[in-house]
């Protein structure tokens, strides 16, 4: 049987976002770097979901990481509060496994403990034994202007703690437009589990970065009551869920000294430094480095992506 690197070599191929030869691959209608896809191969012949597990998924930049606290501090509220919880000493990515690396050779490297876990993978690639198992799939999706600048800006500061460059912003967003970004097109990847959560409302809740940035509080105690850990009465009235938006709010995490200084992955070759992934966290912050005529391209293409779908973005 042919290895997993020999079938990436067969893929169509191009240029990545930065100046090394880090090409991105396109794999089952998805761009994606090969270290990624062979994660992704790897998870669909061995992962093994249970019924309890409750899978984050999202592309890349998209509230990803504001989402693992969150979910980690409703899910671990029983065991830790506001001075003890994990994610005060450690970046919300160590917290949650993240599927196409921690667990793609097995399921069992993970805290029996801990049922979350986290993925970039596309609807139409998650193991089988996701889709056809009763775990939760919780979705998270952002406008794609802020996406894009988040993700540019992602890789301009890894390339830059890594001796690379990133290619200039504007070849960048012509890349993005025609879908080639890891893990994208990006609205492939949202119309996916869009229309999964239409049918399967019970199994996936989509969520919408700029939604839940606006009502907090509301968003929290409905992915609590959808991933089974709802707040009760008394919980809310001595104000459990506002302690858990105040922990998990971006002025809060961006400022731990975790989250200042550490290192994700440390001693691996993917090794990040934490800080890179806290930058705004804003809504709308695409207007200080989109010209006019760009974000109207972004918006033409978006629309017309999702176009008869009922979702807006």
């Amino acid at each position: 049987m042919a290895s997993f690197k020999e079938i990436i070599s067969t893929l169509p191929r191009r240029k990545g976002w930065t100046d090394s030869n880090n090409d991105l691959f396109l794999y089952r209608g998805f761009w994606c770097y090969s270290f990624f896809i062979e994660g992704v191969m790897s998870a669909q012949q061995n992962f093994q979901s249970q019924p309890s597990d409750i899978v984050i998924c999202s592309a890349p930049k998209t509230g990803t990481t504001w989402l693992k606290s969150l979910t980690f501090a409703i899910v671990t509220r029983t065991t830790f509060d506001d001075s003890t919880s994990p994610l005060l000493a450690n970046l919300s990515h160590d917290c949650v496994p993240f599927l196409e690396v921690d667990l793609a050779q097995s399921s069992t490297n993970r805290d029996p403990k801990n049922p979350l876990l986290a993925t970039h993978v596309p609807y139409s690639s998650l193991p089988r034994s996701i889709i056809d198992s009763s775990c939760k799939i919780v979705y998270i999706c952002r406008n794609p202007k802020d996406s894009f600048v988040s993700f540019y800006h992602f890789i301009a500061r890894l390339s830059a703690s890594k001796d690379m460059k990133p290619v200039a912003l504007e070849e960048a967003f012509e890349l993005y437009c025609q879908g080639v970004s890891n893990y994208g097109p990006y609205w492939d990847h949202v119309l996916g589990f869009w229309k999964a959560s239409l049918d399967r409302p019970d199994k996936i809740f989509f969520l919408k970065y700029e939604e839940m940035i606006e009502d907090t509080v509301l968003y929290i105690k409905k992915l609590a009551d959808f991933i089974g850990y709802p707040f009760s009465s008394e919980e809310i009235k001595k104000g459990s869920v506002d302690k858990i938006v105040s922990m998990c709010s971006f002025e809060n995490l961006s400022n731990l000294e975790v989250n200042k200084s550490g290192k994700h992955r440390e001693g691996t070759p993917g090794v990040i430094e934490n800080k890179i992934y806290f930058r705004k966290g804003k809504v709308g912050d695409w207007e200080n480095y989109l010209t006019p005529e760009m974000a109207a391209q972004l918006d033409s293409i978006t629309l017309q992506k999702l176009n008869g779908s009922g979702l807006t973005l």
